[in-house]
């Protein structure tokens, strides 16, 4: 995990090696770089794609569980979408508030933890309900989910390498599809409740849990479906005008997907009781069954759309977050690749993709989600915190994207209560993640900072040269001679 090329070192190794690709006008002139074809609604698109996943289908049992009422349950789910700050990047603001150690194991936990088994868990539950049909009467054998997940990942890999336009097209279609659906679901409650009765709404506050690792796990289970909102930050580069695209498109998607979520959870608590929102693994599929009767087959195909756009979503951004780290001396020199003919990181795509394919194999849904939101949760509290730091140490630092200080203080404040309070729930799942983050303080000092001796600084030369020639791929800037 050391940089061991530079771009002038690697650059002339792989064209003497004959290769008679031509780049793009706009790589002739400015050397290869990630192109900016990205525009305000495709942000938008690409933030509430890949919010809108497995979550919503399946965390309100959870949230429920834990905040004990639907109307307690029902604030969790609003106060998880108010309570995003409003602009972000951990990594970069990690790293510049902290250090590189601090940003390198955020990569680290990023690179084995977040990325890819949050986009393990959507592949799973893009197969478990695209073949549900086949399987109408039992649950789809754990083969048969595994390989769909695996076929569904590689296809969605293999398109975000070949053209980002395909991306964004995918994605602005999905995202479209998936509200619709939210929508439907909402509007087909209303004419069920006008039909019969509103019986399941009345006294949504009855039974509330008050505890605090009780409502910080209930948070979790939200702010799981919510885990997405910052992953524009990752494709600033590739987003025109990001100044100010940016934090329009945050401040769009996420009052949208708030308000989506909060309509879909009415649904649901309108037409379901609390024990059949407990006792349901896909809360969506349980409500089809009982108020879509003989169609009810389409509610596994809306989560499939979903599900679909929004592992389409993460594989775009997250590998640019590698792609990034790789750039910056943090992961091998290869996965900041770029390919000469489509100007897409096609290393960090295909790595991001062998990583979640190992992964593909989990269960334990609820495991999962503390799992994955309480590491995620520690360092977004170290990116706010950054953030703070950085206003007092640097106050006369450049910010083209300013936020008030209001935001990441409360922020701040609730970060600190989820994951202090969820130790008290949770303690084997919080424990593991800190584990995982105090594995990368050795694999920092020993693949970063240690200084190799020569045959390993060959080999992991000759293994960036090989990328390169395999993928057609070159550094950052670089020019053909």
């Amino acid at each position: 995990m050391v940089k061991v090329s530079t771009v002038e070192s690697l650059t002339p190794k792989l064209m003497d090696n004959g290769n008679d690709n031509r780049q793009t006008d706009e790589g002739d002139s400015q050397g290869v770089r990630l192109k900016k074809e990205l525009s305000l609604i495709n942000g938008v698109a690409i933030i509430v794609g890949v919010i809108v996943g497995s979550g919503i289908f399946v965390s309100p049992s959870l949230a429920l569980n834990y905040a004990g009422s639907k109307g307690m349950a029902l604030i969790v789910w609003i106060l998880s979408g108010t309570m995003i700050p409003k602009s972000g990047g951990d990594y970069a603001y990690i790293g510049e508030a902290f250090g590189p150690l601090p940003a390198f194991l955020y990569l680290w936990v990023a690179l084995f933890v977040l990325v890819p088994t949050g986009n393990a868990i959507t592949a799973i539950a893009f197969a478990e309900n695209i073949i549900k049909p086949l399987w109408p009467t039992c649950d789809p054998p754990g083969t048969a989910v595994t390989l769909t997940a695996a076929s569904v990942t590689c296809f969605l890999t293999a398109v975000n390498c070949y053209n980002v336009k395909w991306v964004t097209r995918v994605q602005d279609s999905f995202t479209a599809a998936k509200v619709l659906a939210l929508l439907v679901t909402f509007f087909a409650s209303l004419w069920y409740m006008f039909s019969t009765s509103t019986e399941n709404l009345q006294n949504m506050m009855e039974g509330s849990n008050t505890g605090p690792g009780q409502i910080a796990i209930a948070f979790y289970s939200g702010m799981f479906s919510y885990s997405g909102w910052n992953y524009l930050n990752f494709v600033t580069e590739e987003l025109k005008d990001p100044y100010k695209n940016l934090p329009k498109a945050i401040c769009i998607s996420m009052p949208v997907v708030t308000l989506v979520y909060a309509l879909t959870n009415v649904a649901y608590f309108a037409v379901l009781t609390n024990d059949e929102i407990r006792a349901s693994i896909v809360v969506a599929v349980t409500f089809s069954e009982k108020i879509l009767g003989v169609v009810s087959w389409i509610m596994p195909l809306f989560v499939a759309l979903c599900t679909f756009g929004s592992l389409n979503g993460a594989i775009y951004t997250s590998s640019r977050l590698f792609f990034v780290g790789a750039r910056n001396g943090h992961l091998p020199l290869a996965i900041s690749l770029i390919d000469i003919r489509r100007m897409t990181p096609v290393p960090s795509l295909i790595f991001m993709c062998l990583v979640t394919l190992v992964l593909l194999p989990l269960n334990d849904l609820e495991s999962l989600m503390v799992y994955v939101t309480s590491v995620e949760a520690i360092f977004t509290l170290c990116s706010v915190s950054g953030l703070l730091w950085l206003r007092y140490s640097r106050p006369d630092l450049q910010r083209p994207i300013r936020v008030t200080l209001i935001l990441p203080i409360a922020f701040l404040i609730i970060c600190t209560f989820l994951v202090i309070c969820s130790c008290l729930i949770h303690p084997k799942e919080v424990g593991v993640g800190l584990a995982i983050i105090a594995l990368g303080v050795p694999m920092y000092y020993v693949f970063i900072r240690w200084d190799k001796p020569t045959w390993m600084q060959s080999a992991c030369n000759s293994f960036n040269i090989v990328c390169s020639k395999m993928f057609l791929c070159l550094p950052e800037d670089s020019k053909e001679l």
